[in-house]
This record gives structure tokens, sequence and C-alpha cells, in this order.
């Protein structure tokens, strides 16, 4: 088994909390785990992107290879489309929809969701607006990572456990607001699949 995720976004938007929540998951189901990151300046909205790599088998190196992700999984829609050229062409597409206009030429939003519907396999999801209906406006990235969660080869069980380890240190409340945002995002990918088909 070998999953190569791009995950991509802009600085502040929780990047960092998913590829924890995966890298848990990973390695608690005695998968290793590769990972290459590059931050972009967070107070200034600028491009972060990480290079997650899980296998059953030694990992060689920790970037991902043009045309060769199993998934790109983002926070943020323009930035989505930045890492196509990684995707391969059975991968999924995974993006949250609402924009983060961090430049004065962001373009027209249809264009870009356009763009991402272009994509053969994609989710693409309000996540800001479900992490605010479950009471966690802070919580768009769990959103995500229940979005895609349906389409890794990791139990659901695991990356539960990965939620309650990086935001046990906030409390309970926290991480249940966060498992709840978890549930959201995978229950939207399961009816924005079926109805696709």
């Amino acid at each position: 088994m070998r999953l190569d995720i791009i995950l991509a976004g802009v600085g502040g938007q929780g990047i960092l909390s998913i590829a924890t929540v995966l890298g848990y998951a990973a390695l608690e189901s005695r998968l290793q785990l590769k990972q290459a990151e590059v931050h972009g300046m967070s107070q200034r909205g600028g491009e972060v992107q990480s290079h997650l790599r899980i296998s059953d088998r030694p990992i060689y190196s920790d970037l991902i290879p043009a045309g060769s992700a199993d998934m790109i999984l983002s926070v943020e829609p323009m930035e989505s489309l930045r890492y196509l050229p990684f995707l391969s062409p059975e991968g999924w597409l995974v993006t949250n929809t609402t924009p983060f206009r961090n430049i004065d030429n962001y373009p027209e939003l249809d264009h870009v969701i356009g763009e991402v519907k272009q994509v053969p396999h994609h989710v693409a999801i309000d996540a800001d607006a479900i992490a605010r209906e479950h009471n966690n406006a802070r919580g768009m990235n769990m959103v995500m990572v229940g979005a895609a969660s349906l389409f890794l080869p990791l139990e659901l069980e695991r990356l539960k456990e990965g939620i309650g380890y990086i935001f046990a240190r906030k409390g309970k409340d926290v991480v249940e607001r966060n498992l709840a945002t978890l549930e959201a995002g995978r229950s939207f990918a399961e009816e924005y699949r079926a109805a696709a088909r």
C-alpha cells in the first residue's frame, strides 16, 4: 500500500493539523511516513503546502513526483489548482470552496470552481460553512479531513484518535467539536459522491 497526498492551502488554515492527524493515523496503523513541507508566511497569507507519503514499505523520498499523487487535499480552492500537475489520473482532488483572497487579482470564484469540477475525481465542499454549522468556526480543516477520509485507506477510528491526540490539551469540548466536524465532512463526501454517480 502506498498513499501520496499533497496538502495545500494558505498560512494559518491548519495544514499542519491535518498532516498531524493523518500522520498519527498512519503511524498507529503501523505504516511508514515521510513528510516534506514548504511554509508560506501565515501573517501574509502565503502559500503553504506539504507532501505526505504513507506506505507499508520503506519510503526513500519525501517528495511526490509529478503525476503520481493519490490526492490533493486543499483548504483553499485556488491553491488546489496550483498542484493539479501532481495528481495522478485516478487521484482525488478534495478542496474547500471558500476562497482566501490573499491577492488583489484573485480570479472569479466561479471560474476556479469550474476548473475544480473538470477534474474527473473531485469533491468540492464549503468546509467553512459546515464548520460554522457545528459551532466550530476554526474546525474547517477537520471538515476537510472528514471529506478526504472517504478516499483514504486509513480507518476512521484512527483519524478520530488523531484528533483526540492533537486537541486533548485544549479540552474535551474542543475535541468533541472537531470530531463532529470530521463526521460532517465525511457525510458530505458520501452524499457528494453518490450524487455524482
